[in-house]
């Protein structure tokens, strides 16, 4: 795994997100009350941009089909069809920056 650098702490505050593209792989950053979560970027579905989504709290709903998923385990909370679970990263914060392992 590769340690990628998403930005500073300062810059993700408690109910935004940020992502970071790696490869052909985007990767979003959630602070979720205080704590910071990494998960895959791009919805199972049909590849909708889920760091265009919209946080709330632990759940990030789709842009594009409404699907509901837990930014801290990946998995899926609601979708009319089942969806794997989205792949999920550590958080490394060294000072103040942010880091992702992917």
């Amino acid at each position: 795994m590769a340690k990628i650098e998403v930005g500073k702490v300062s810059e993700i505050p408690v109910g935004k997100m940020k992502s970071v593209t790696v490869g052909d792989n985007r990767i979003l950053v959630a602070n979720v009350e205080g704590t910071l979560h990494a998960m895959r970027a791009i919805c199972h579905h049909e590849g909708g941009p889920l760091d265009e989504g919209e946080l709330d709290h632990n759940q990030i709903i789709c842009p594009w089909h409404g699907a509901i998923w837990d930014v801290t385990t990946g998995k899926t909370i609601w979708f009319p069809m089942k969806l794997e679970p989205e792949p999920i990263y550590p958080v490394i914060i060294e000072g103040d920056n942010v880091f992702v392992e992917a």
